[in-house]
């Protein structure tokens, strides 16, 4: 990597204070967006949908464990797949720090699949993840929510995905989904994000973005598949001893 000109502290410190200007509008604004996201319309959900949990049958009503509100992790497993989509898995990793100051603060989460129970379960395990994940298999949500397409879908070579017809060629795609649940027990669609849409979640960007290689994915698809790996299939690149060692 060729690196960055070098400059006086005083020129540094000139060209930091310019940026922070910068990072600060974008805070402002992305204070602004966060709540027009929060007085978006709300859909009143009419269709039942049952889930199987390792618990048993849970209604959607079910899932949110006593709170108001619910963020479900449209999480890519097709029934049959043997492992979970890498991008998925990647921003799984960052949900278990978070689960208790989150289930503190009125919000359940959720990552919903495709897949049959056994199957997700079989996976979690090897994961070592402790968010609950329950099984769509049988009924419409993934569907409905525009994160799974059937064959007669794909066969027309476009599907209603991130609110557009977009090109695909697998049936199932990434996505997040927030529901609110009053005191009469009646359910809300208030807010559905796709494919980039979930990317502030991704702490492991947020601290690459900080970095002077940044997220380096120079290719093939220049996204985080060029280097992200589930977390059990890296390298072991540990040193033989630590700093501390003998």
């Amino acid at each position: 990597m060729q690196h960055n000109p070098v400059v006086s502290r005083d020129e540094w410190l000139a060209a930091r204070k310019s940026l922070l200007a910068k990072e600060k509008e974008y805070t402002h604004l992305r204070d602004r967006l966060s709540a027009e996201r929060r007085a978006l319309p709300w859909v009143k959900l009419e269709k039942a949908y049952v889930f199987d949990t390792p618990e048993g049958k849970k209604t959607l009503a079910d899932l949110f464990a006593g709170r108001s509100q619910l963020v479900v992790k449209h999480f890519m497993l097709a029934p049959g797949w043997k492992e979970g989509c890498v991008g998925c898995s990647f921003g799984a990793d960052h949900i278990g720090g978070a689960l208790v100051h989150l289930e503190h603060h009125d919000v359940t989460v959720v990552a919903v699949s495709r897949a049959p129970l056994a199957e997700i379960e079989a996976y979690k395990k090897r994961m070592g993840w402790r968010f609950p994940w329950v099984s769509s298999y049988g009924n419409d949500f993934n569907h409905d929510f525009h994160v799974s397409f059937t064959r007669d879908e794909l066969a027309k070579g476009k599907v209603y995905y991130n609110y557009r017809m977009t090109d695909t060629s697998i049936d199932e795609l990434p996505g997040l989904s927030v529901f609110y649940k009053d005191e009469a027990g009646d359910i809300f669609h208030t807010y559905s994000t796709y494919a980039r849409g979930t990317e502030e979640l991704l702490t492991t960007y947020m601290v690459l973005d900080l970095t002077p290689k940044g997220r380096n994915e120079t290719g093939p698809h220049h996204n985080l598949t060029d280097w992200v790996r589930r977390h059990d299939e890296y390298e072991d690149t540990t040193p033989a001893s630590s700093c501390c060692g003998a």
